[in-house]
């Protein structure tokens, strides 16, 4: 039998091994939670209002750290994010407020267009890195500054375009099919993105106890409070650009990526297109951007359009609401064709066809997937929003960087102000001015209200 000393000894040197393990897990266990990043989610959408792409993003990225707080114009949006994680979140109605009181690492930006911009300069500013749904820009000139300002602060921002990433990779596919030159030379783009509904006019009431309506026009003219304005925030040239920056930004992106222009744009806008009828003939836009022209209280972006881009080396992109084409059977209301003079393909988030996709060998499509790591920088794709955390490691430009999404909001301005403007228009990539033409000119930007700037 072990001596009672001995034992004592012997249990006294085990419980302090234990001890020690549990010590070290405990540690380690802390060490790799100060180490995840702290996020903080702005915008959030909810059950009140249909918008609520800003709650998904957040809850996504809250798999990749630590949720610590969550900040809406709305009381019932904060409180139904809240609960999602155990009411331990800071709330905030203010994004000024939390990123002074929080602090926080990342920041998901989910609130209505028109706040984009200021609420990621805001938050770059304050040291975070920035993910941000689409479209990121209201104007041209939104555009530069916010590339200015990632550049001034090196933080990492990823742009919510996820056809950069997912959907089976068949944008991707697409685009390495016409960088491969598989579809031969003097490609060119057919985008067609939808329409946009109308409505009589609408009423204001006065706004709910728990919605902070003034911060939500934030930087827009002041007006007065109505659900359905909130709601249908897209249709309305104050807070958004209808569907050329909705769906715009998904579709024009990838088909000016497919063509190399991804890092510049078009020379030449020209085409057609309809407002709402209730936008007056001749409505003084540049007024609208001063703050000092209003419009009728209804949905004024434009409801069809078919617009012809025109790039420096000859290649083209024509923006549809719907693209048709008797002459050879072609009519689609969502997608890109893409075609060169060695054949054509077709792609949406539903299908990618066309005979060179037929044609394909095994070693035809391992050849594209090596482009298509290419293009993701080296990157597998797949998740969005895990490239963004992957490349908070590494310090590397995301998949939908800023610069290049800047490029393709740019093209989706263009086309708005041709549409507002009723004639062509003629570019200056470089210099990102209109040539020779100050009325166009005086649309790259807009006056915000007092309080309200980034």
């Amino acid at each position: 039998m072990q001596p009672r000393r001995d034992f004592l000894k012997t249990s006294a040197a085990g419980s302090a091994a234990v001890a020690a393990t549990l010590w070290n897990a405990r540690m380690s266990a802390a060490q790799e939670a100060s180490n995840k990043p702290r996020i903080a989610a702005i915008g959030v959408g909810g059950s009140r209002g249909r918008y609520s792409q800003g709650g998904g993003i957040a809850r996504r990225a809250s798999k990749f750290g630590e949720m610590i707080a969550v900040c809406d114009v709305d009381d019932l949006h904060t409180a139904e994010f809240n609960k999602d994680f155990g009411d331990k979140l800071g709330m905030y109605r203010d994004y000024r407020d939390l990123l002074s009181k929080e602090k926080p690492d990342v920041v998901t930006i989910g609130t209505p267009d028109h706040w984009h911009v200021p609420i990621a300069i805001a938050a770059l500013r304050a040291g975070s890195d920035v993910y941000c749904e689409k479209p990121l820009t209201l104007t041209i000139d939104e555009g530069k500054q916010i590339c200015q300002v990632v550049k001034e602060t090196g933080r990492v921002f990823q742009v919510g375009t996820q056809q950069r990433s997912q959907d089976n990779s068949r944008f991707l596919k697409a685009i390495a099919m016409v960088h491969s030159g598989r579809l031969g030379k003097n490609v060119n783009a057919y985008v067609a993105i939808g329409g946009a509904p109308t409505c009589e006019p609408i009423e204001g009431s006065a706004a709910p106890d728990d919605l902070d309506w003034n911060m939500w026009v934030g930087p827009a003219q002041a007006v007065e409070y109505s659900e359905k304005r909130r709601k249908e925030f897209r249709w309305f040239y104050q807070y958004s650009g209808g569907k050329m920056t909705d769906w715009g930004a998904h579709h024009i992106d990838i088909a000016q990526w497919a063509l190399g222009h991804q890092d510049s744009g078009p020379v030449k806008i020209s085409g057609t297109g309809t407002l709402p009828s209730i936008v007056p003939a001749e409505f003084d836009w540049a007024g609208l951007f001063k703050g000092d022209a209003t419009l009728p209280p209804a949905f004024n972006t434009a409801v069809n359009f078919s617009i012809d881009l025109e790039y420096a080396d000859g290649a083209k992109m024509s923006v549809n609401d719907v693209y048709k084409r008797e002459s050879d059977n072609v009519d689609f209301g969502n997608g890109i064709l893409l075609e060169g003079d060695a054949g054509r393909i077709f792609v949406n988030r539903g299908k990618l066809e066309g005979r060179p996709i037929d044609q394909l060998t095994e070693k035809d499509n391992q050849e594209l997937d090596a482009i298509i790591i290419e293009l993701c920088k080296g990157k597998q794709p797949g998740n969005h929003m895990g490239n963004f955390f992957d490349c908070r490691e590494d310090g590397s430009l995301p998949i939908s960087d800023v610069y290049t999404h800047h490029r393709t909001m740019t093209a989706c301005h263009l086309c708005n102000i041709a549409l507002m403007l009723k004639r062509d228009l003629n570019w200056d990539p470089k210099a990102e001015r209109f040539v020779n033409d100050e009325a166009a000119n005086a649309l790259l930007s807009r006056e915000s209200r007092p309080g309200f700037t980034a």
